[in-house]
């Protein structure tokens, strides 16, 4: 392409760190901005991703719910200003890239079995280990205690 193309789609993509990790089968809450007249306010989307397409600023995602027995699907621009915010609900396991398969599914045929899927963000901070601690704490205490047994036996 272009390079002032690309140039100008750089500079209009969100930062990565706005974006989380997330694949068709999670569900997704997509916080919208709706202006009406002179006022905007959020409003939420909840569903199941069924599908992503597309790269850099023309990257899409379809997300799906089930609202009073009628389906309905939404297309968000990833980089939209529009899109407020994109948060991860729960994690599902599907093996397709493109879960149109679910438009014909009712009740519990519909159903997406869930995961727990570390995040990578949330694998690079590095966790307290408190059960090491704790245990430093009863070696150096246990010295102390022996000797106190020892004479109450005899």
């Amino acid at each position: 392409m272009n390079k002032a193309i690309l140039a100008y789609e750089a500079s209009r993509l969100k930062p990565a760190s706005a974006i989380p990790d997330f694949r068709p089968g999670d569900t997704v809450r997509v916080s919208v901005r709706i202006v009406e007249g002179e006022k905007t306010r959020l409003q939420d989307f909840q569903g199941v991703c069924i599908a992503r397409r597309g790269s850099g600023m023309r990257e899409t995602f379809t997300v799906r719910r089930v609202s009073y027995g009628v389906g309905m699907e939404r297309i968000f621009p990833i980089h939209s200003p529009r899109v407020e915010t994109i948060q991860v609900v729960r994690h599902g396991k599907v093996r397709r890239a493109k879960l149109y398969y679910l438009r014909s599914l009712r009740g519990k045929k519909a159903r997406i079995q869930e995961i727990r899927r570390v995040s990578k963000k949330a694998a690079a901070v590095p966790a307290l280990d408190v059960a090491a601690e704790s245990l430093v704490q009863e070696t150096s205490a246990a010295p102390e205690t022996a000797p106190e047994i020892a004479e109450n036996e005899q």
